[in-house]
């Protein structure tokens, strides 16, 4: 596992998320609800809401850089997201970590 590339890639992510939240105007009570996803599903969430931040991360790291990113944002880990492994993972054909808010479907 290497630690520095996680680090780079949550700091990234959340930095992007930061930028795309002050451009939209995200009020105080908007946030944003990141999951792990498949390329099927992120192409889903990017058509039905805006903003949709997608990253692709190795899948070595994916899991660490997606519960980091969680850690970042303040948001718990579901029971789901706690018990999930590299197994899980590769089982379900995740690759993207996404984030959007449910607030803002797209019309």
């Amino acid at each position: 596992m290497d630690l520095a590339a996680i680090k780079v890639q949550t700091m990234t992510y959340v930095y992007d998320l930061m930028n795309e939240a002050k451009e939209h105007g995200f009020k105080a009570d908007d946030t944003w609800e990141v999951s792990l996803v498949s390329e099927t599903d992120r192409v889903r969430i990017q058509k039905d809401y805006y903003p949709a931040v997608a990253s692709k991360a190795f899948s070595d790291i994916l899991l660490q850089v997606f519960q980091s990113v969680k850690s970042a944002l303040n948001s718990p880990l579901s029971k789901e997201e706690e018990l999930m492994n590299s197994q899980t993972i590769l089982n379900s054909e995740l690759k993207y970590i996404i984030a959007f808010n449910p607030k803002r479907a797209r019309h």
